[in-house]
């Protein structure tokens, strides 16, 4: 005897589908997004160490320069 489904069930089974497939996109496109935060994070420090690398180094520059006049 074959099973027979009722159109509220086959209805209740879609929108379970529909809700399964849209948290997986959600889920994925929130690894996505973490992942590409954590990268833009890292490169904005990594810039940021040059910069005060920089300003330390022109800093130096200006103090040996006054040195060199003194002279």
């Amino acid at each position: 005897m074959k099973d027979h489904l009722s159109k509220g069930e086959i209805r209740k089974d879609a929108v379970q589908n529909v809700v399964e497939a849209a948290a997986d996109t959600v889920g994925q496109v929130t690894t996505i997004i973490t992942g590409a935060v954590r990268q833009l994070a890292g490169v904005l420090g990594g810039f940021a160490t040059e910069v005060f690398e920089i300003k330390d180094a022109a800093r130096q520059a200006a103090e040996d320069d006054e040195r060199d006049v003194e002279a």
